[in-house]
């Protein structure tokens, strides 16, 4: 793992009931490139500047269940932080009063993905970087 980007936010998601309109309106909004992945989910890559510049990189996906309503809960991006272990810190989460909302499971030829929640409600990624996960 590369020691620069332990405990880094690396990626955020937008969740969206009709990505295809999300895609069009970041493309259009910050000239972000989106393409769709391969993979096996509904799954758009953002590419949000150069490699070489300071910033992160992050992805849209298909909701996975109604939006929250008005005044009911924050609609927001899911950022996910890069750990030595998604084991290790699916641990560490519940000792400290958070919750997986989300179990570990694998992103093939990426990593390894898991969401909790924290203790006031805000959901968060982490992922173990690996190639090899399937």
């Amino acid at each position: 793992m590369d020691e620069r980007l332990k405990n880094r936010v690396v990626h955020f998601e937008i969740h969206a009931a009709n990505p295809e309109r999300v895609v069009t309106f970041y493309a259009g909004l910050f000239g972000w490139k989106i393409q769709r992945w391969e993979g096996p989910v509904d799954y758009w890559v953002v590419t949000t500047g150069p490699m070489e510049q300071p910033g992160i990189n992050g992805g849209i996906v298909r909701r996975r269940g109604p939006a929250p309503e008005d005044g009911q809960a924050v609609n927001s991006y899911v950022c996910t932080v890069q750990v030595e272990s998604v084991d290790a810190a699916m641990q560490k989460i519940a000792f400290l009063g958070g919750t997986i909302v989300l179990p570990k499971m694998p992103v093939p030829g990426i990593g390894w993905l898991a969401y909790a929640k924290d203790p006031d409600g805000n959901i968060f990624g982490i992922m173990h970087p690996d190639p090899a996960a399937a």
